[in-house]
């Protein structure tokens, strides 16, 4: 359960989307240790900016992008556009682009505020229908708000079938506390090629921006049940600062 997350050319969009986000360009070499503790640190405490790690070698869209000369680059970014650029950043490079990217953000409020909520295909207690464009809004960013399970499927796959009348009665009988999607792998093939979906139904489950749970095969409704439970009470602060712990234990 990182706190920032590896992004591909693929999975860019989706994941990314129009958030403030830092990102972090770099194959790994060449990187200041005050710099990537400072980023580390910073993503688990802050909610309201996607922290990323793009390597450029495997992604030549986002290196072309981003211009990458072979050192590492953080780069500030809203509505996916570039605000800021640090080439071979140190650790005091971090807090101010955050202020910066927030400030930004704010100044944008009243403008997004006053936007009509063109999304009327959503109805309280029903599973809702994702696609790459909807992703970000409405896994990602709800996952702040309540878990997000997301159900890959397809309309010929039976074991999908199977699955489908438990997740509808479920997302009813967690109305309010569990958001239910559905993400057709048919319709929306990039997205779960981002995602790497070999084989469904695959389960996952995003909370506070978080991949907290994947899982191929069809699942009984208890099961089910556990896992909505379980996901809610789940303390994901807590469950970062274990994972990072362990992680240093391990390189220790």
């Amino acid at each position: 359960m990182a706190s920032i997350q590896d992004v591909t050319d693929s999975t860019w969009q989706a994941i990314v989307g129009t958030h403030p986000t830092l990102a972090l360009v770099t194959t790994g070499d060449g990187v200041r240790g005050d710099f990537i503790s400072a980023f580390k640190k910073v993503a688990v405490g802050t909610q309201d900016v996607i922290f990323v790690q793009v390597n450029p070698d495997k992604n030549p869209d986002l290196a072309e992008r981003f211009d990458y000369q072979g050192k590492p680059l953080m780069i500030g970014l809203l509505n996916d556009e570039v605000l800021l650029r640090r080439s071979r950043p140190w650790g005091t490079d971090v807090q101010p682009s955050i202020e910066t990217l927030k400030e930004k953000a704010k100044e944008l409020e009243p403008i997004m505020t006053d936007q009509p909520n063109t999304d009327t295909n959503i109805v309280a207690g029903e599973p809702v229908a994702i696609t790459a464009d909807t992703f970000q809004e409405q896994v990602i960013d709800y996952s702040h708000e309540m878990p997000v399970i997301v159900d890959f499927w397809a309309e010929w796959c039976g074991p999908c079938k199977m699955v489908a009348p438990i997740l509808d009665k479920l997302a009813a009988d967690y109305n309010g506390k569990v958001r239910v999607a559905k993400v057709d792998t048919d319709a929306e093939q990039a997205l779960a090629q981002s995602f790497q979906i070999m084989s469904i139904p695959t389960i996952m489950i995003f909370k506070e921006g978080h991949v907290i749970f994947s899982q191929p095969g069809a699942l009984p409704e208890e099961a089910f049940r556990d896992l909505f439970d379980q996901a809610i009470g789940l303390d994901i602060q807590k469950a970062i600062a274990e994972h990072e712990a362990a992680h240093n234990a391990d390189e220790n």
